[in-house]
């Protein structure tokens, strides 16, 4: 218990960075923001009136304290373009976004370790050489490239998956079906690192001296594969899934966009297109928050899982 109180203390400089990261963006970005959201039409009393409702006017620093006091409170602002609050918007697309990221690594997970531990226990032979060709498949072609093969394949071809969308007849639950394509199109390269990494960690324990000893007391393989060697290999396995929870995040702006996926990847887009800065800050916020929350469970969960850690 002390040990997780004292990683949730470190979590917050972590967490103060990432909050001056997203103000600051709006003042790194070049030319000026409020000219930009405007257009070269705007007069300068539109300017000068948006500059202040927006609260550019005033000092850097006190910009600064305004942004953290508002945040504190849960107020990131106004969408200048959809005409709503910014933590509205992001509530109502969050939802989406975790679902499409939890379904990609639930099904990498689910295609990586039984074929990671295959390719461990034929280890030279043709499978473990298909499956690294397989994975190796998977590391080269980007969700950019294979999202619209699968609609080309499945949706429009063969039609067993809808094209876009996340459901149907008006419904706001999501569809199970149009998470299939999105989830394949996000999840196909971390299950192939994942693959790479789970016969990488099987290979290593499957050599260790604890496993000579239970094969020489008389325990089935699958007990050994299963008992011994797999849960002291999941050990590196549980924190990369956890640091690829960050950029299935990140990917899932490009899946988004694809499979016009109603997530926070797409309003991020369609907020930095139409210069919503107020809007793109609120979603860079909400993705660097969940990917900080992540790290500090994935942390625990290590903990949990390798006792020599506690």
């Amino acid at each position: 218990m002390k040990q997780t109180l004292t990683r949730l203390a470190l979590t917050l400089p972590v967490v103060w960075l990432v909050v001056s990261l997203v103000f600051l963006l709006i003042h790194l970005v070049p030319g000026d923001p409020v000219q930009m959201m405007l257009g070269e039409g705007a007069t300068p009393t539109d300017t000068a009136a948006l500059r202040h409702d927006l609260k550019l006017d005033l000092p850097l620093h006190t910009q600064y304290i305004d942004y953290w006091t508002a945040v504190a409170h849960g107020d990131l602002g106004s969408s200048i373009r959809l005409h709503d609050t910014v933590a509205h918007l992001i509530a109502q697309r969050y939802p989406f976004t975790i679902a499409l990221t939890l379904s990609s690594l639930v099904l990498a997970v689910l295609l990586a370790v039984p074929a990671g531990i295959l390719a461990a226990i034929q280890r030279g032979q043709w499978l473990d050489q298909a499956l690294s060709v397989v994975s190796l498949f998977g590391l080269s072609v980007p969700a950019l490239a294979l999202g619209p093969v699968l609609i080309l394949v499945f949706s429009i071809e063969l039609g067993w998956t809808p094209v876009s969308g996340a459901n149907s007849g008006g419904s706001t639950l999501i569809d199970w079906h149009y998470l299939i394509l999105p989830s394949i199109s996000m999840g196909a390269s971390l299950a192939a690192i994942l693959t790479r990494m789970v016969r990488t960690a099987m290979l290593e324990e499957l050599g260790q001296d604890y496993i000579r000893t239970a094969r020489a007391k008389g325990l089935s393989e699958p007990a050994v594969l299963w008992r011994h060697a797999l849960p002291n290999a999941m050990v590196p396995i549980v924190t990369v899934i956890g640091l690829q929870f960050g950029a299935l995040l990140a990917g899932a702006i490009v899946t988004e966009t694809i499979f016009s996926w109603p997530g926070l990847g797409r309003l991020a887009v369609s907020a930095i297109s139409n210069r919503d800065y107020a809007l793109v800050q609120g979603c860079l916020l909400a993705i660097g928050l969940t990917y900080v929350l992540v790290n500090l469970l994935t942390d625990v969960v290590y903990r949990w899982v390798n006792p020599r850690m506690r």
